[in-house]
């Protein structure tokens, strides 16, 4: 009887996965895949759901990141998310207490901060974006090797 159950749910799990496509549920169903093979072999109820949980477990601690890696690898960064990384040239000194900064990158103006208040930035130097906040550009000076290249 159990043997169903754990089928049941094997399948209903892939379902689930197969609908969403969010490596959500799949630990789970060969969580309940592991339980059903043991069920076939008679082994006793509370194992089953040991091995359940311990499998599903298992499985999402130790592939969940490999995959996740692998598959947002993938992705391309789009808009805004593709600036992160690349130098800009200041074109309005960056002052995060005055609430004033700009920079120009592939030939587009944003407005800057930088990644510490205490830290600004002069007119015409070459900064590099290491994230985005809302609609702005966080900057922080190169270090001597982006400043040279």
């Amino acid at each position: 009887m159990y043997e169903i159950f754990w089928l049941v749910a094997f399948g209903a799990l892939l379902l689930i996965e197969l609908l969403t496509l969010g490596l959500t549920t799949v630990w789970f169903a060969v969580g309940a895949l592991a339980a059903f093979l043991l069920a076939v072999i008679n082994v006793p109820l509370p194992l089953q759901i040991v091995a359940f949980i311990g499998v599903s477990v298992l499985m999402l601690v130790f592939t969940r990141p490999l995959l996740t890696k692998y598959l947002n690898s993938k992705t391309t960064k789009t808009n805004a998310e593709s600036l992160v990384g690349n130098k800009a040239r200041v074109l309005i000194p960056v002052n995060n207490l005055k609430s004033e900064g700009q920079v120009m990158v592939n030939g587009m103006e944003w407005t800057a901060r930088s990644t510490k208040d205490e830290v600004t930035f002069p007119k015409d130097e070459m900064v590099k974006i290491v994230g985005i906040s809302g609609v702005k550009l966080i900057i922080e000076k190169l270090n001597e090797e982006e400043n040279s290249i």
